[in-house]
C-alpha cells in the first residue's frame, strides 16, 4: 500500500467532510425533529452524500478526459480550490464551496433538511467532488489507489455520520469553541494539502516540460 497516498487521501477526505464541523448545522436544520426524526434525517443525508460522491468518483476521469481537461491543470484548480475553502475555514467564516449563508437560512424552513442542505452541499458539494475527481485523478487508475480512495471518503463520511448522530453530546462536551478550535487545525492541514497539490500540478506540466 502506498503509505504517503493514503495520508493524503485520508488527510483530504477528512479536512474537506469536516466530521465536527457538520454538527452545528446538524443541530440548526434539525431544531424542530424528535430524537427520532433526527436519526433518520441524518441517515438519509450520509447515504445521499455517500451516493452523490461514488457517482462522481465512478465518473471523474471519464468526465475529465470528455472535456480535455489535463491532470495537471485539473490539479492546479483542485489545489485552488482547497485553499480558498481553507482560508475559510482558518478564519470561521462560511465556506461558500460548501454552502453559503442563504442556503443555511433557507434550510431552517426545509421540512427534511437530509438531502438539502446536509447532503448537498455540506458533505458532498463542490469542494468534495473536486477532491475526490481529484484524487481519483491522482491514482492513474491503479486500483490499490483507487481502494484508498474510496476507503478514505467512507471513514470520513462514517465520522461524520457518528458526529451528527451524536450532535448534542458532542457539542455539550467539547463547545462551540472546541469546534472551532477543531476546524481552524483542520483549515491549516487543508491549506498546506492545497499548497502541494499546486506545486505538483505545476511541476507535472507543460511550463516545466513533464506534462
Amino acid at each position: 500500500m502506498d503509505v504517503g497516498f493514503a495520508a493524503t487521501a485520508l488527510a483530504t477526505a477528512f479536512t474537506i467532510i469536516d466530521p465536527i464541523g457538520m454538527i452545528p448545522l446538524t443541530l440548526t436544520s434539525t431544531a424542530r425533529a424528535t430524537a427520532r426524526q433526527r436519526a433518520a434525517i441524518v441517515d438519509r443525508a450520509v447515504l445521499v452524500a455517500a451516493g452523490v460522491t461514488l457517482f462522481m468518483a465512478v465518473l471523474g476521469r471519464a468526465v475529465l478526459g470528455y472535456l480535455g481537461i489535463t491532470l495537471p491543470a485539473f490539479t492546479i484548480a483542485g489545489g485552488i480550490l482547497l485553499f480558498l475553502i481553507a482560508i475559510d475555514m482558518l478564519f470561521a467564516r462560511p465556506v461558500g464551496a460548501k454552502g453559503t449563508v442563504a442556503e443555511e437560512r433557507e434550510a431552517a424552513e426545509v421540512p427534511n433538511p437530509a438531502v438539502f442542505p446536509l447532503a448537498v452541499p455540506m458533505l458532498a458539494g463542490p469542494g468534495t467532488i473536486a477532491t475526490v475527481l481529484l484524487l481519483v485523478s491522482l491514482a492513474h487508475g491503479d486500483r490499490g489507489k483507487l481502494a484508498i480512495v474510496f476507503g478514505a471518503f467512507a471513514a470520513a463520511l462514517a465520522a461524520a455520520w457518528l458526529c451528527m448522530r451524536a450532535a448534542t453530546l458532542v457539542l455539550r462536551a467539547i463547545g462551540k469553541t472546541g469546534i472551532h478550535v477543531v476546524t481552524r487545525l483542520l483549515g491549516i492541514i487543508l491549506a498546506a494539502l492545497a499548497v502541494q497539490f499546486v506545486i505538483n500540478g505545476l511541476l507535472e506540466s507543460p511550463l516545466f516540460g513533464r506534462g
